[in-house]
């Protein structure tokens, strides 16, 4: 893609971008643009990469295709099949890539302007690093936009500075070595729904490799889009709590899970002490960024109140009904258009 590198940017490894767009059939298709957009915008060109590639199974209109292509032609389309999952989608994606660094992003983000160059950069400063995760958030606008930032998957930004490790990342926002991730790939055969990358994450902390945090590389991830979005994205997030926690306990090869009544209680009240932890955590935080917030609340906490309660729905149907979702084929199957 061919452009000439200032000093500092010829110091950088030579890296590749994924997107992928399972998400754009429950999300606006606006959100892609909107996430191509800020990526045009880093201080870093996307045109330095060796590919920019938006993985496609289906989603995007020929039309769209085309006016993408014609406004940034330094990205490519690469098809796959219109029933692979997110995870199999991004390694399906990273063996089409040639950088050394490959960066995943999702088209259902949008990321600040110096986050590439604060991804890219660890891996220049220190060969031992395989791994750099940003930190993900949502917006926090309006009495909805203020009840998701309290409830959902993703925490405020941490606001410091400085690299350090973390115990987890998450796949829109994080830059792996690629023949470190070709060597360790993101599992996607697993009964459960999205917590695949909080298995890695275990399974690399275990063999003694570090994930580390740069909390300078910031990324805004949308907001569920709609009931329909909203009800099954917080009832699986709550059954992936423990069936993650399952799999943690059992080979990666688990295509069923088991219930184990006292183990999974145990596991259940853990569950229900950090979500409760983490959401006065998230109260303070949330409104200590913006006080105004506060006039908010009365609208949102409705709309939280009902997150928590299809979290925890989800938590006892995992608990008592294990294999709820999973078709024969080993695979979470849910009824809504698209899996966010």
């Amino acid at each position: 893609m061919g452009e000439l590198k200032t000093k500092n940017e010829a110091e950088l490894p030579s890296f590749s971008i994924i997107i992928e767009t399972e998400n754009l059939s429950i999300a606006e298709l606006d959100g892609l643009l909107r996430c191509l957009k800020t990526l045009g915008e880093q201080d870093i060109s996307p045109t330095l990469a060796n590919e920019v590639l938006i993985v496609e199974s289906g989603d995007v209109p020929a039309e769209l295709i085309e006016r993408i292509q014609t406004n940034y032609p330094w990205i490519g389309f690469r098809k796959i099949e219109s029933d692979i999952g997110y995870y199999e989608a991004k390694m399906k994606g990273v063996a089409l890539t040639t950088g050394e660094v490959v960066v995943l992003c999702d088209s259902d983000c949008t990321y600040e302007t110096i986050w590439l160059r604060n991804l890219l950069s660890p891996f220049a400063n220190n060969p031992e690093i395989q791994v750099v995760a940003g930190e993900t958030t949502t917006p926090a606008d309006g009495a909805y936009g203020v009840a998701i930032a309290l409830t959902y998957i993703f925490p405020r930004f941490c606001r410091q500075e400085a690299l350090s490790p973390a115990s987890s990342y998450f796949c829109n926002n994080v830059a792996f070595r690629r023949s470190f991730l070709m060597q360790h790939p993101i599992p996607s055969d697993l009964p459960i729904y999205r917590g695949n990358c909080t298995i890695h994450a275990r399974d690399l902390s275990a063999e003694g490799y570090t994930i580390w945090r740069q909390p300078l590389s910031r990324a805004t991830h949308a907001a569920p889009n709609g009931l329909s979005h909203f009800f099954w994205r917080f009832l699986l997030l709550g059954y992936d709590a423990l069936a993650v926690k399952r799999i943690a306990d059992n080979p990666p090869e688990i295509k069923r899970q088991t219930l184990k009544p006292l183990q999974d209680l145990i596991s259940c009240l853990s569950i229900d002490f950090g979500k409760f932890k983490d959401l006065a955590k998230r109260f303070y935080t949330v409104f200590a960024e913006d006080i105004r917030r506060l006039l908010y609340l009365p609208a949102a906490l409705p709309i939280a109140l009902a997150a928590l309660f299809l979290y925890f729905t989800g938590l006892v149907i995992a608990y008592f009904r294990p294999n709820y979702f999973v078709a024969s084929s080993g695979k979470v199957e849910v009824s809504f258009e698209g899996n966010g």
